[in-house]
């Protein structure tokens, strides 16, 4: 009668934990829309008022760091203008094309050399040697192969996208747990249900940690395929206006940069939560 008594306090010790533990979590994610926000644009904010003021007193020159009210009358310059839209465009436009083309490749090239270690013996040291090339290295080479024009900076992008996706496509195939293979052989799976229903969900984490490194690779090397010969897009806008001292300007292109970057990787990481609700990870 005691030992009985004893499982069904344990059992019931273990659900209320478990229930508070869940009423926890759902009453923290209910606070980290606002909270998330607040804390995201403390910094910022507090960077941005010290900077406003020591410009407004002369502690810093306004030629070599402007003011952010300056770069703000310089943005809304450019979008009246309609210079501003014209460049995102063109910018936008081949960031996502190289993006797509070099970031698929490296997904299915990951997902080939993941499931057969022959496909690896092949393809992965001329691929691992290929990724240690800096993109600025093999800039000449791309300006003498396909000119100034767009192919050589989508496929400058594209090669800057490939390789974070390949690898952690390729490691969180690899990194799938053996005993899930000992459970779909006792259920008897097929071969298309065990990639389908195993493998692809337990790499799924490493797949979308690799789409955010493969965006943030593709808005880096949009900058450097902008800034060769180029005469539009963000990167061009950037040079031109260094060349008339136009640091307002300067600002305004990298701050659009580095929003459209938060951006992108904000996206991924929606997603990211959305397709992972089953992991119980550690929240912090």
């Amino acid at each position: 009668m005691s030992n009985q008594t004893g499982v069904l306090t344990r059992s019931g010790v273990e659900r209320t934990g478990q229930s508070v533990k869940e009423t926890a979590v759902k009453r923290q994610r209910k606070r980290w829309p606002l909270s998330n926000w607040v804390r995201g644009l403390a910094l910022p904010v507090l960077v941005i008022l010290i900077w406003e003021a020591a410009g407004a007193y002369g502690l810093i020159s306004a030629t070599l760091l402007p003011r952010p009210s300056e770069i703000l009358v310089a943005f809304k310059d450019l979008m009246v203008s309609g210079e501003l839209f014209a460049h995102l465009k063109i910018s936008l436009f081949r960031a996502v094309l190289g993006f797509l083309l070099g970031g698929g490749l490296g997904l299915l090239a990951g997902l080939a050399v993941g499931f057969s270690s022959k496909t690896e013996q092949t393809l992965d040291p001329t691929l691992q040697m290929m990724r240690t090339i800096p993109s600025l290295a093999v800039i000449p080479l791309f300006i003498l192969w396909f000119g100034f024009g767009e192919l050589s900076k989508i496929l400058l992008i594209s090669k800057a996208a490939f390789f974070p996706l390949y690898v952690n496509a390729f490691l969180g195939i690899r990194g799938v747990d053996s005993k899930l293979f000992d459970v779909a052989k006792v259920l008897q799976f097929s071969k298309w249900k065990q990639i389908t229903t195993l493998i692809l969900p337990a790499a799924l984490p490493n797949i979308l940690l690799g789409l955010r490194l493969s965006l943030g690779a593709a808005w880096l090397a949009l900058v450097a395929a902008e800034l060769m010969g180029s005469s539009e897009g963000i990167g061009y806008l950037i040079m031109d206006a260094r060349q008339f001292s136009q640091t307002s300007i300067v600002f305004v292109g990298i701050i659009i940069f580095a929003v459209f970057g938060k951006a992108s990787d904000s996206l991924v990481r929606y997603f990211e939560k959305r397709l992972l609700k089953w992991r119980d990870s550690f929240i912090g």
